[in-house]
């Protein structure tokens, strides 16, 4: 695993207890974990339960006895690490979103492409697809449960800035990070629409803000928490970026995501609404699924509330009796378990690559959208290099 910090810490409880917990087709050994101080990346591969830690990710890519690269990284690193990795026969899961630039993404899923006609597979994080009520969401749609889709609204709403005394993490330059909640929070919505509707974004009219553009330089800190140093930098990245979407088959989706949702920590929702009913997901109620059937009876009619811990819902049979709720750590023990099943079979997980740069592609285009004074952009036009 090449970086550590916050997603560290959530892909190392995935890769410990993968093989715990579910019967994968081979073993896997936590064998290193890279990061550039030593004294830092050593202790968190003693408390993580990695066998080694590193500080060269060159030297870790070309080792023989590596056979998946895990990156979890800044975005402005992820294209140089992951191409290298490909490049020598790694397989490699790379964090969300997939690149800071298009342009990035693009040679990506080129070495990707490249890569998997010799059989090596890469795989992007968005997690939040493999959360059970998530695919079980994507699945019902499949089936026709709401019909056609006609509308799509999804919001993910922090507060973690809201305070202007929060360091200047590196989220929060450009250089690092490509863009702010647009990119970090946003990409996520962009890519759990496109999975549950199984459509693409064609078309996007949006607007960015940067609500505190000074703040106290970062001293130290990991994650979304940090001790403030002396002096201030400028935040070169988005607070809050809110945009519509034209979905392939027409429907109109609305998004918003902001790190200045006062009160909110984590929230996550998306509400599909269709001919035939409607479907809504919670993150902060990750286990409950709410589904509306227009054709029940009028006098009962209403959103019900699915409990998804049945053995039938996806990926629950591996771990309790049902009623007994899973949480945020389980979508990276089933990104884990996916990629290694993807390996051994060999087949091309999802989300690949090019989702990875789908995704890149609409954030790109939101982008352009809001220097256009909020234009309706079309996800299709070239992207800025």
């Amino acid at each position: 695993m090449i970086g550590h910090g916050f997603m560290g810490a959530a892909h190392s409880v995935g890769w410990r207890q993968a093989p715990r917990v579910f019967d994968l087709p081979d073993d896997v050994e936590m064998a290193v974990v890279v990061g550039r101080d030593a004294d830092a990346v050593a202790r968190d591969a003693a408390h993580w339960g990695w066998a080694e830690s590193a500080t060269d990710w060159r030297d870790v890519v070309a080792r023989d006895d590596i056979d998946i690269v895990d990156i979890v990284t800044p975005g402005g690193s992820h294209a140089e690490i992951a191409i290298a990795a490909l490049e020598a026969g790694k397989h490699v899961l790379c964090e969300k979103p997939l690149a800071n630039s298009v342009e990035d993404a693009e040679a990506m899923t080129d070495a990707a492409a490249r890569a998997s006609a010799r059989g090596v597979r890469a795989l992007v994080g968005f997690t939040y697809r493999r959360l059970p009520a998530v695919t079980l969401l994507r699945d019902l749609i499949a089936e026709g449960r709401v019909g056609r889709v006609q509308q799509v609204r999804a919001a993910y709403r922090q507060d973690w800035l809201v305070d202007p005394a929060m360091p200047l993490a590196w989220r929060l330059q450009k250089e690092h990070a490509g863009s702010g909640a647009l990119g970090d929070i946003g990409a996520h919505l962009i890519d759990m629409t496109r999975f549950v509707t199984g459509q693409s974004i064609d078309a996007v009219s949006g607007t960015l803000d940067t609500i505190i553009a000074r703040r106290p330089l970062q001293g130290s800190g990991s994650g979304l928490s940090g001790v403030a140093a002396e002096g201030f930098g400028e935040v070169t990245v988005d607070d809050v970026a809110i945009f519509t979407g034209r979905l392939a088959e027409g429907a109109l989706a609305s998004f918003e995501a902001t790190r200045f949702a006062t009160g909110r920590k984590n929230a996550l929702t998306i509400e599909v609404s269709g001919d035939a009913g409607a479907l809504a997901f919670d993150l902060e109620r990750l286990n409950e699924l709410q589904y509306f059937d227009r054709s029940a009876p009028e006098g009962v009619q209403g959103f019900t509330t699915i409990l998804v811990t049945e053995p039938s819902h996806p990926y629950v049979s591996a771990w309790w009796p049902a009623g007994h709720t899973l949480g945020y750590e389980h979508g990276f023990v089933h990104q884990a378990k996916d990629l290694v099943e993807a390996v051994v079979a060999g087949t091309d997980p999802h989300p690949s690559f090019a989702d990875g740069l789908a995704v890149q592609r609409v954030l790109d285009a939101v982008e352009r959208s809001a220097e256009r004074d909020s234009a309706w952009t079309s996800v299709g036009e070239p992207a800025r290099h």
